[in-house]
């Protein structure tokens, strides 16, 4: 597993048709196998801590967090662009993320968001890449009805990225019930890309 890491992340079904199509276009080998995996996702915290370090106490911490936080409603319709040229959506209102992030590096100060490489860290939804083809109102366009689009942070990933082995870990629910969810989600909790045709 050298040269991964995990992620905690929120995981945004709605948008998953859009940004598992760009993770195809750019680099297949982080096209996830895992029906679990939602490529769309809000960073909580990354890179997160090494699988090694992952214990049984490290786990019941995050299901405190996320019992904590709650689920909660947010938006996404405006796009932005960062100065590195990544195009993304903001979530409104940011608070509840900010509130997450907040909570997770109080427990774990060794994992700094994006390994402390930016002072102010915005949530977002990442899009894509400004290029001379990719614009934001080409990926506005491209994102047809997908936006703006009402989303609820139901639950917490712990993902692992990896050239060919990206995949989820762990998960839990942002509200009352199981500490950890475990075994296939169901139809319900799948990305609308992954469920079956009706």
């Amino acid at each position: 597993m050298r040269g991964g890491h995990t992620v905690l992340q929120v995981p945004v079904p709605q948008l998953e048709p859009f940004v598992i199509e760009r993770h195809r276009h750019y680099d297949r080998d982080f096209v996830s196998s895992d029906p679990r995996f939602v490529h769309a996702h809000i960073t909580a915290l990354g890179p997160f801590l090494p699988p090694r370090l992952i214990d049984a106490a490290v786990r019941s911490a995050i299901g405190e967090i996320a019992r904590g936080v709650g689920e909660f409603t947010f938006r996404l319709a405006r796009i932005d662009t960062f100065p590195n040229g990544i195009i993304h959506l903001v979530p409104e209102p940011e608070g509840p993320f900010r509130d997450l992030t907040a909570r997770l590096l109080e427990v774990f100060p060794d994992c700094p968001p994006y390994a402390g490489e930016f002072p102010d860290v915005r949530p977002h939804l990442t899009l894509d890449a400004r290029s001379p083809a990719v614009t934001v109102a080409s990926t506005r366009r491209r994102l047809g009805d997908l936006v703006p689009a009402t989303c609820v942070a139901e639950r917490l990933d712990l993902a692992w990225y990896e050239a060919g082995g990206c995949r989820v870990l762990a998960a839990w629910p942002l509200a009352g019930g199981p500490d950890e969810l475990s075994g296939p989600l169901s139809a319900g909790q799948r990305p609308a890309a992954l469920r079956p045709a009706t």
